[in-house]
This record gives C-alpha cells, structure tokens and sequence, in this order.
C-alpha cells in the first residue's frame, strides 16, 4: 500500500511539473508574440515615418526647383522685355537715317517706301500716341492741302514724313492697336527688313559690294539694325 501511494504521488508530481513547464512555455511564447508584435508595429510606424519624411522632402525640393525656374523665367522675360524695348528705339531711328540717307548721295537704289509702314509698326508707343493726337491731325491737313493745291510749292523731302504722319493719324484701331502691338506688326518688320537686305544686296552687286562700297556700308548697317529688331522682338515673345 505504502509503495502504491508512492507511484501514484510520484506520477501526480511529474504531471503537475509537466503542466507547470507547458504553462510556463506557453507564457513565453505569449510575450515572445507580444515583443514580436510590438516590434513590428515599431519597424511599420518606422517604415511610414521614413516614408513621409522622404514625401516631404521630394515636396520641398519641387517647390525650390519651381521658386528657382520661376525666378529665372521672370529675370529671363525682364531681360527680353527691355532689350526689345531698347531695340525698338534703335530699329526706328535707324529707318529714319535710311530715309535721310535717301536724300543723299550716299543713297542706294532700295524701295524706301517701304520704311514708312516699317517705322509705323517699329515706332514706340510713347512717340506714336503723341503723333496720334491732335496737332498732329492738323499738320497732316496742313500737309495734305499743300500737296493737293500747291503741288509746285511742296518739297520733295517732305513726302515720306508727311506720308508716315497721315498714316499714324487715320490708322484704325485695329491696326494702331490691335497689330501693332502684337506679333504681327513685328512679323511685319522683319518681311519688311528682309526684303531691304536682299534687295540692297542685289543692287549692290553681291554681298561683297554691299559691306565694301561707302554707300553700301552705311545703308547695310541700318538695315542690319532693322532685321535684329523685329528677330529679337519675335523671340522675347514666343520664350
């Protein structure tokens, strides 16, 4: 009997040694799950700080980038702005000096009319609205009776001014406004300039003669002048 409680305490004792390691197992392996699962929620709350961290930092590069090109774009449209600026006084006067030049003997063989519908679209606004206003008007009237009546009285030299002043002050809106002032009026001066430059060249005797010659030089240099406006102009509108 004695050996019989024994075994059966003994059997009694492993088994609750056994529960005891297989719960103390278990419990291990809980917190094991546990710490796995709190450093995987650790490593993805990483992951997404990284994640944003690097989304803002692309953002704020974008932004630099587009602070930089839109600063570069204004100083860039500045600079076309007051080139053309500069370039159309420049283009103006030089078609003036042509058509001085044209009363010289320094004169060549090219159709200086054209150089009045050139000056139109060329001429500053600052100049061309004063021209428009109404002392102008009565000068082209005063003009336009001498050269009517008094034919014989009426200098040769004052008809390309006189022309010019008439067609600045009966010019229609959408002509004095509308084309002038846009890509067209420009597209206008340099047809205009290209046309002088060949035909001066022709007349000239070949592209030599007409940057040799003394005549030539002088009228070569202001058609230049005239064909870098509108070029230059075309440029700064379509940038």
């Amino acid at each position: 009997m004695v050996w019989g409680w024994t075994a059966a305490g003994l059997v009694d004792g492993i088994d609750l040694v056994g529960l005891g390691k297989e719960k103390e197992v278990n419990i291990q392996r809980k917190k094991g799950k546990e710490i796995m699962g709190k450093k995987s929620g650790y490593l993805a709350m990483r992951s997404e700080q990284v994640t944003r961290d690097l989304m803002s930092s692309d953002m704020k590069e974008l932004v630099v980038a587009a602070k930089k090109l839109a600063i570069h774009a204004i100083k860039l449209g500045g600079f076309l702005g007051f080139g053309t600026s500069i370039l159309e006084w420049v283009a103006s006067f030089a078609a003036i000096y042509l058509l001085v030049l044209d009363r010289t003997h320094w004169r060549t063989k090219i159709l200086t009319a054209l150089l009045i519908p050139y000056i139109f679209f060329s001429l500053p606004s600052l100049i061309f609205e004063i021209l428009r206003g109404e002392v102008s008007k009565w000068i082209s009237f005063i003009i336009t009776v001498l050269r009517l009546f008094f034919p014989s009285h009426f200098p040769a030299w004052l008809e390309m001014p006189g022309a010019l002043l008439l067609l600045i002050v009966v010019a229609p809106s959408l002509v004095a406004s509308t084309l002038k002032y846009s890509w067209v009026g420009v597209a206008i001066c340099l047809i205009i300039a290209c046309y002088l430059l060949q035909q001066h060249i022709r007349v000239s005797g070949g592209f030599r003669n007409s940057f040799t010659r003394a005549n030539g030089i002088l009228n070569s240099a202001g058609i230049i002048i005239l064909l870098i406006y509108p070029v230059w102009a075309l440029i700064a509108d379509f940038v």
